[in-house]
This record gives structure tokens, sequence and C-alpha cells, in this order.
């Protein structure tokens, strides 16, 4: 896209690291011109260049051939004109909150008098909404405050162009939604041009005027223009044909580029017993296990002692699965999701209350209960291969060397990394040690399946990728899953119910959401599915009206519920 307004110019840009065969071309014959006042949004999987990009904008970096101008002139250093805000905070820790700022000040402005300076400081505090907090130091913000220093400092420096290098990524979704909204706020009021770096379509689509991938080769992909006239509302947007259109042109596109041929392995899971009976993946094994109430949380409370007396952080919390269900656990954060799955799991005592499964009372950990954390907890000196098998030589003590490794192979393909059995586990990417984590619970071929956030530390393209494969195995074993999860797009792709918490202390279930959408499952079709976004506004309804610690009265189970417990 060419422009007479153009502010910032990319002309066959190519960029890389190293030398001879050691060398890495980052971006390659990159072409692309950003308008005067326009919200751009680069969107990208991690390793795609979107760093380095910025790094060539901002002028930290200089491009190997082709060139990069700034309104007519090549960027050669770094300038005030061109404000960056990158992931982390680089905030002096023994300033204060209008101190940090002020050193932007004293930097660019030398001159400015120091009447100015503080006037100048108070606004741009008070424009990210940290006037209350003026005389703090970093230590005592919370990370998005910090965050919010970062963003007035930036601006303080009165840029011409704001860079935004994934500034919300480190924060939680609730603080990442409202800093978001600000950033356009402040964006509109003062007509700078911005570009920000991304991997959530949600956040591009909502920020946006453009947007354009990054595609895993270095080279830049399709742009999307977004029509949505703004200001953009969060939840009504869940109800706008532009946007639902969008999104999923957007996340097609990069489920394409990205999440190329999964491994289809012709492995057959080896007739092997383990401990607790045969392996899920063979319907013969399942005949001896009760279908109904195959896990029952009854009366399930936790109280934890404190000097103050005994903390209810979990209350009452009943729910009756059926064997081969999928349940997605849901709410705010400290709503006990986790404390619940902690006690399925064994690892974490029941104070009042029981879980049975099949039939017998849980009581300490058990192979026949998997756990997948949100950090899979590899021997980093062992290979994704040694990894998984330590738990199968356990589970399957009758079978042979040679069956036992057909099983680990057998779902270390399915997870896609047959190519990459052999290698250790520090060697390999977040994504991949969690690809071999959930290859190790499913080989351990459980009666239940207990994933705790088990995607939360990955980028959302990655994560889509995991969703798929753990969709994959799950639709092949149909073992009983239990999933906690702050995404109510994942809750919903995965289970066939959703299960919402209220806030703690004292939390319980609010609401239960039955998914009725068809199986095998792909993010793509869901998202053209005509129910997918009623079942997400339901979710985000009950999110909404427990946010920020809300404690609105849970509503009373319909009567049917109650009646087929």
């Amino acid at each position: 896209m060419s422009s007479t307004n153009s502010i910032l110019k990319f002309e066959n840009v190519n960029k890389g690291f190293g030398e001879g065969i050691h060398r890495t071309e980052v971006l390659k014959d990159i072409n692309l011109d950003i308008e005067e006042g326009e919200f751009l949004v680069i969107l990208g999987f991690s390793g795609t260049g979107k760093t380095t990009l910025v790094n060539l904008m901002a002028g930290l970096d200089q491009p190997s051939s082709g060139s990069v101008t700034f309104k007519g002139k090549p960027i050669k250093d770094p300038s005030p004109e061109r404000g960056v805000i990158f992931q982390s905070y680089s905030l002096m820790p023994w300033l204060t909150v209008n101190g940090n700022v002020q050193l932007a000040l004293d930097s660019v402005f030398p001159k400015m008098s120091k009447a100015e300076k503080e006037e100048k400081t108070a606004h741009y505090v008070k424009m990210v909404g940290l006037s209350h907090a003026t005389n703090r130091r970093p230590a005592e913000l919370s990370g998005g405050m910090r965050q919010r220093v970062n963003v007035a400092r930036a601006l303080a420096m009165d840029p011409e162009m704001l860079l935004l290098d994934e500034p919300l990524s480190a924060l939680d979704a609730l603080t990442r939604a409202n800093l978001a909204d600000e950033i356009v706020n402040i964006w509109d009021e003062s007509k700078k041009t911005c570009v920000l770096i991304t991997n959530d379509v949600d956040e591009a689509i909502l920020v946006g005027d453009r947007i354009i991938a990054l595609n895993p080769d270095g080279t830049l992909g399709s742009e999307f223009k977004v029509n949505i006239p703004r200001p953009r509302d969060r939840s009504a947007m869940n109800n706008d044909e532009a946007f639902k259109k969008l999104r999923a042109e957007v996340t097609g596109y990069l489920m394409d580029v990205g999440i190329k041929g999964k491994v289809e392995g012709s492995k057959i899971l080896p007739d092997v017993t383990p401990i607790h009976g045969v392996p899920s993946a063979i319907a013969e094994a399942q005949k001896g296990m009760i279908e109904e109430r195959f896990l029952d949380f009854s009366q399930l409370h936790k109280i934890y002692p404190t000097p103050k007396g005994p903390l209810t952080v979990v209350e009452d919390f009943d729910l009756k699965i059926n064997k081969g269900e999928f349940i997605s656990l849901i709410g705010h954060s400290g709503c006990g999701k986790s404390t619940v799955l902690t006690m399925a799991a064994g690892l974490n005592e029941i104070s009042k209350g029981a879980i049975k499964l099949d039939g017998r009372h849980v009581e300490g950990a058990d192979p026949e209960r998997a756990v997948v954390f949100q950090s899979p907890n590899l021997f980093p000196w062992l290979s994704a291969r040694e990894n998984c098998a330590i738990g199968v030589d356990k589970v399957y003590p009758k079978a042979s060397q040679a069956e036992r490794q057909d099983v680990v192979e057998y779902y270390l393909e399915r997870v896609g990394l047959a190519d990459a059995m052999d290698r250790p586990a520090h060697s390999m990417s977040n994504g991949m040690k969690q690809r071999v984590g959930i290859a190790r619970a499913f080989a351990l071929s459980p009666k239940l399946l207990l994933l705790d956030e088990p995607f939360g530390m990955l980028d959302s393209l990655t994560r889509w990728e995991l969703q798929e494969v753990l969709m994959e195995v799950w639709d092949r074993t149909k073992v009983t899953a239990i999933c906690v999860t702050h995404d109510v797009d994942e809750a919903i792709l995965l289970a066939d119910r959703v299960v919402m918490m209220t806030n703690g202390p004292q939390a319980t279930i609010g609401k239960i959401t039955d998914v009725d959408l068809p199986r095998p499952r792909t993010r793509k079709a869901l998202l053209e599915h005509p129910d997918y976004y009623t079942y997400r506004q339901e979710v985000l309804d009950f999110l909404e009206e427990y946010e920020h610690g809300a404690k609105p009265k849970p509503k009373a189970a319909p009567a049917k519920a109650i009646a087929a417990e």
C-alpha cells in the first residue's frame, strides 16, 4: 500500500543475523507504508521477527538491505519522535511514578522549565489513570500499573509515532483489556500514528484500522482492513456480524499459514494392560467402568486455617460428570478453580465433602489421575521419549519394553513430536515442552485427565495449535477430562459443559452451560457455527457480572439440572 500521507516506509527490507552457514534471515522483502494518524496492527507468531520489525522502526537496529525511512529520511538512530513501549517495564526502581516520567522529559527537553515539566508529567500520569500513585515506586505497583507508567513516559516525550511491542502480553486479561482501551483513547485524543505488535486477534480487531499478518517465514502476509465503527465496545463486538466475519478470516489465515500439517501417525496402540485397566484407546477397556456419575464431586469444601480463623476458599462444590465427558472450569483469578483441580488430583486435602472416581473415593495422588500443569515439569536432561517413559514404565509393569516403547511413541507422534522424540527437554521451546506434557499424561492411560491452564504460558497461536492437538488426541481416547482455564474461547472449544465459578472466598458453581457443538471440533469450523457466539455470550455475561471481585448471588440451578442429579 503506497500513500502520499506515508510517515514511515519500508522498501525491500531484509534483516538477518549471523554469518555464513550460521546466518538466519529474520525478515524478508518487507515493503510497508504506514500512514500518518493510522492505528496499524502487526499480528504474528512468536519468533516471526515482530520485535525485529519494531527495532527497525525505532532505529535500534539497521536493515541488512533495503531502506527504512521516517518522513522521507533514513532512520539511523533511536529518536524521541518515535516513542517505544516494550513488553517489559524498564523503570528506574529508585524513582517514583512522577520521577520516571520526568526523567524522559529531562532527556528530551533539557531546556524546558521545571514548572512546565511538572505540569506535563501530571498531565500524562493523569491520562493513564495513575494520579493517585504519583509518589509510589515501581516495587509498590502492580504489573498493569508499571506498564501504565511506561505508556505515560513514552507519551511525555511527545512522539509523532508510538511503537507498542506486545505491551500487554504479560498482564492478566482484565488489566490487559482496560489498558488496551486506554491506549485507543490516547490515540484518539492525540491523533498520533500507532503501531501495535500483538499475537491476540481480538485485541488487533478492537484497536486497529488495518491488520497485517507477519508470516512464519519472515515475509509480510495478508492485510485486513477493519471497517468497524469506533468506539468499539468489547462486549457488543460479540454480536457484531462484521467482527465475527473478520475474526474468522484472520484466524483462518493465521492457522493456514502457521499450523502446517499435523502428524498423522501410523502406529496402532498396543494391547497393554496398565495397573488400573486397559489403555483408554481401546474401547474394550472401558467396559468395567461405571458410565453415570463417573466422577462425583459432592458438597466439596476447602478450608484453610488462618491467624484470623478458618477461611473457606471453596464451598459446596457439587458436580456429577459422566464417563468420557470434557468439562471446562472457568472463573476470575482466585475463584478456587485450581483448588478444585488439585483436590481431584489428590494433591490437596479435602476439608469437607467427597470426590469419587469410578465409584471409589479419591485419596492421594495416583497415575489413574494424570495432571498437566501450566509448566510441564520435565526433567531437563532427559529426552521427550525418556520423560514420557517414566510414568509408562510404572503403569504397565507386565508389558514388554517394546510394548511400552510403542505406547510412548504413539502419543509423542499424536502431539506432533515424531521428529523430536530424542531431543533433550532443555533444548525445547515452551510449546514443545507442553506437547511432551500432554503426551505423557495420555500415555498413562488415565481414568481422569486434569489440565490446569495447560496453555496459559504460551502465545495465542501456539495455544491454538496445542488446543487442536489436545482435541485430536482426546477424540481418540475419550478420557474423562477437566480443564481449568480463564480463556472463554478455549473453554467452549474444548468442552461438553462449561462450569462457571463465582468469586472467592466461598467460591462455588454459579452457572453451567451445555455446549452442544459438533465433534470432532476445529477452531475454524466453530467460529463459523451459528451457535458459537451464543455460548460465548453466556460465558462473557457471567464473567462480566463477577468482574472486579463482585459477589452477586449465584443463580439457582434450573430444576431440570437438580432433578438429573
